[in-house]
Formats: C-alpha cells, sequence, structure tokens
C-alpha cells in the first residue's frame, strides 16, 4: 500500500498539559448526538468529537441515526467529525486494504457534505492489531482513540479505563478513561477527571445518549447533563480529539506503548 504522504499542518508550539484536560468522543452516529448532545455542549463551551461510520443501523434507520446533513451541521457548530470506517467491522480481523478502503469511503462522504477529511480515528469495537496500527500511520491519522482493555476489565456495559499518558502511549493508540453506561456512573465519572493531572489527561467515550438500538451502552440524557454539569463545575477544559495537538506532538511516537487488543 502506498503512503499518502499527507502533510500535517503547521501548529502553534506545545502547551503544557493542564490538570483537568477532558476529551469528549462519540461514537457510531446515534440521532442524540445532533438532537441533545450537540446544543448541549454548545451551551457549555465543550469541544468534542462525533466518529462516524455508516455501519450498524446508520443507512437503515434516520429515528436512530444522524443524517449526512446533520452531520455537516455538527461540523459547521465546530465540532470534529472523526473516522469510524464505513462498515464498523473489527479492525484486527480486516486486511489493509479492506480497512483502507473503509477508511476512504467515510473520507469521500465528508469531501460531498463539505466536511474536512477526518484526521483521528475510533477504533471500532476496541478492535486493533499492527497492521490496522499501520494502516492509520500510513494515511497520516494524528489521533486514534481506543477502549479500556487490555489495562482495565472489559464489560460490556461501561467501565473505567486508564488515563491518556502522551509519555507512554502512542497517540495511535490512546485509551479511554471511561466509556460511560448503566455499569458506569457519577462516581465513575468524578474518578476519571480525577486522573487528569500532572500531565495526563481523560478520554471519555459515549456511544448515545440515548443510545437506543444499544441499550447496553446507553447514557440517559438526565445523565449525561449531570456529568457535562460537573466537568464545568471542577473547570475543566473539556476538547476533541484533534485539539489534542495543542498538547501532544502525534510525530513523537518513539518509545510509545502500542497495545492489541482483544
Amino acid at each position: 500500500m502506498q503512503k499518502e504522504n499527507q502533510e500535517l499542518p503547521e501548529t502553534e508550539a506545545i502547551q503544557s498539559i493542564p490538570d483537568g484536560l477532558v476529551v469528549l468522543t462519540f461514537d457510531d452516529g446515534n440521532k442524540s448526538d445532533y438532537t441533545y448532545v450537540g446544543p448541549l455542549l454548545k451551551r457549555y463551551g465543550f469541544g468534542a468529537t462525533f466518529f462516524i461510520t455508516e455501519g450498524l443501523g446508520f443507512l437503515n434507520s434516520k429515528v436512530h441515526y444522524v443524517t449526512w446533513d446533520e452531520i455537516r451541521e455538527l461540523h459547521e457548530e465546530g465540532f470534529e467529525i472523526g473516522n469510524h470506517t464505513r462498515h464498523h467491522k473489527h479492525a484486527n480481523t480486516q486486511s489493509k486494504e479492506e480497512l483502507l478502503a473503509d477508511l476512504i469511503h467515510i473520507d469521500e462522504r465528508c469531501e460531498a457534505y463539505g466536511i474536512p477529511v477526518p484526521e483521528t480515528f475510533g477504533y471500532p469495537a476496541d478492535c486493533r492489531g499492527p497492521e490496522a496500527v499501520e494502516v492509520l500511520s500510513e494515511k497520516g491519522y494524528r489521533f486514534a482513540r481506543r477502549g479500556i482493555g487490555p489495562e482495565f476489565p472489559f464489560h460490556p456495559e461501561g467501565g473505567r479505563g486508564p488515563a491518556y499518558d502522551p509519555n507512554v502511549h502512542h497517540p495511535l493508540v490512546i485509551p479511554s478513561t471511561g466509556v460511560p453506561g448503566p455499569n458506569y456512573g457519577f462516581e465513575d465519572l468524578v474518578w476519571a477527571v480525577e486522573q487528569a493531572k500532572d500531565g495526563k489527561i481523560a478520554v471519555l467515550t459515549f456511544h448515545g445518549v440515548p443510545a437506543v438500538e444499544h441499550p447496553w451502552v446507553d447514557v440517559p440524557p438526565e445523565q449525561f447533563k449531570t456529568y457535562m454539569d460537573y466537568l464545568c463545575d471542577s473547570g475543566c477544559t473539556v476538547i476533541a480529539l484533534r485539539d489534542l495537538a495543542k498538547y501532544v506532538d502525534p510525530l513523537e511516537t518513539v518509545g510509545k506503548s502500542v497495545t492489541y487488543w482483544p
């Protein structure tokens, strides 16, 4: 596979990582991303990344999933649109060519709707292998977010995970510090935020507020607002995944750990 040799844009000097730095990410393109989450985050002044796939029920149910016009509106509101692949397949089961084709499909859909080609990636179902990381690197992705394993035990209904340490973790295998769901409560959110200190960053992965078709990762709107109130009241700096480039050099990868799962 030939590299695209995508040039990274010029950036300002890297800033020190403040305590309370939180990255918000939302997977799968749930309708609530557009109807509830986006407007709420705008009121708080929070950034966020919405990882879009045309898999799951995206093409068949516009009651439960966003349209591309709505995705464009999220972009126009200042949120990041990230790549979650065309089919939402497990990346560790795909050939490099298959994964690349899935990524390019979402790129082309974004371009067709006036959305920048994604520069960040979310691993579907947290499945990743060495070839997937190679594809992302060769294609020029800056950051990619994974889940909580293997450091923390996987729970299908949510759980805690490691804080992102840029001195330790590879920028294409950034861990989730929390994956809210029915097995995840307010005390877990507080714990995640408390990890965001001394150069570490809390990365939160949501799957729908609510996730109507996938109740095992559902977060009720009233509970989500409680979480966002806490981030606001705690003085957290809340950003999209792409905004890590203000604090982390994505090209510094030597010696950084890469974990594959499952």
